[in-house]
């Protein structure tokens, strides 16, 4: 039985789930939600027991002290809540973690169990995959669901995606068989330069997330993070001049097929962004998209931060859940 003592009745929720591992390429699902956590100052008031869904040999705990004491912290998932104020109040319930190793029907079901005591109106899962994307242009995002009638309230792709799918795509299901509302927001990583962070990623999911569901979310340093990432990951490209050229062919690709769709319905959603944050400094970058100054780098462990592309040209290319 679900025992949720402490926590208020909510206001409009909507759980906001990502988790670490297969679909969160560059971190940036997770880092998402941590945000979240970290802007709204969420409080903890569940935590799944670790025994039941990971193998420790695969996730291991950590060590820590603690004023001289040592203390283990277990791999698990944890559900926080945050409000967010305004003239429409509503609650964010935020599940985050890392990807189960086992029992993923127990898993989802007992995420699900929570959101129905808690009322929850909407599941938002999100992931991030490797593509073929140029590190240079807004970051794709796509937002599927199962169901065809939320698809069309929502202007999201009702998923045709078959194939290996993660927690995100069977969580996503789960909540479609138990009628829960339930949408997957998708950021594409550029595969040659995957390691986390992203932010420019992070930053684009959280701009369509406040598409979606309607609030004002604080970005604090995601869009001066996400320009020195884009000026790093550019100096780098640079260098190597096989690189170069690769990402030339990637944006030539890109723009090539996005010609056709300048698309009123995407300038609008920008506009009504900015009205929302014309209060708080101004517009934020469409769509994650960095282009101006900044200094430092985000990439991390790979000296060299890029991944060398394939001599034919990119063949293989992670798919979403679409």
């Amino acid at each position: 039985m679900i025992e949720l003592e402490g926590v208020p009745e909510l206001i409009d929720p909507v759980m906001v789930a990502a988790f670490e591992g297969w679909n969160d390429a560059g971190d940036a699902a997770s880092t998402a939600v941590a945000h979240l956590d970290r802007e709204w100052k969420g409080e903890v008031f569940a935590a799944l027991d670790a025994e039941d869904y990971y193998d420790f040999q695969v996730n291991r705990p950590t060590v820590w002290m603690d004023a001289g004491v040592r203390k283990i912290t277990w791999p698990t998932t944890r559900l926080s809540v945050v409000r967010v104020g305004g003239e429409k109040p509503r609650d964010l319930v935020l599940v985050r973690g890392i990807e189960p190793s086992m029992r993923w029907r127990s898993f989802c079901n007992e995420l699900l169990g929570f959101a129905h005591e808690l009322g929850v109106e909407l599941v938002v899962v999100l992931g991030a995959l490797l593509g073929d994307t140029p590190h240079t242009r807004p970051v794709p995002i796509s937002g599927t669901t199962s169901d065809a009638d939320l698809a069309r309230r929502m202007d999201l792709e009702e998923t045709k995606y078959e194939g290996p799918t993660g927690i995100v795509g069977v969580l996503q299901e789960a909540c479609t068989h138990a009628g829960v509302p339930a949408v997957s927001l998708w950021a594409a990583v550029p595969h040659y330069v995957s390691q986390p962070p992203n932010p420019k990623a992070t930053l684009a999911l959280l701009n369509r997330l406040e598409d979606l569901i309607d609030v004002r979310i604080p970005l604090g340093e995601l869009p001066e993070d996400a320009r020195a990432w884009q000026v790093g990951v550019d100096q780098l490209a640079a260098e190597d001049s096989e690189v170069a050229e690769y990402v030339q062919t990637l944006e030539e690709a890109r723009d090539t097929a996005e010609l056709p769709e300048a698309s009123g319905e995407a300038i609008a959603r920008e506009f009504e962004r900015y009205l929302r944050r014309r209060d708080g400094g101004g517009p934020p970058l469409p769509g994650g998209h960095a282009t101006d100054g900044g200094e430092g780098t985000y990439l991390r462990d790979n000296p060299s931060g890029l991944t060398r592309p394939p001599k034919a040209g990119p063949e293989d290319e992670d798919s979403s859940e679409d």
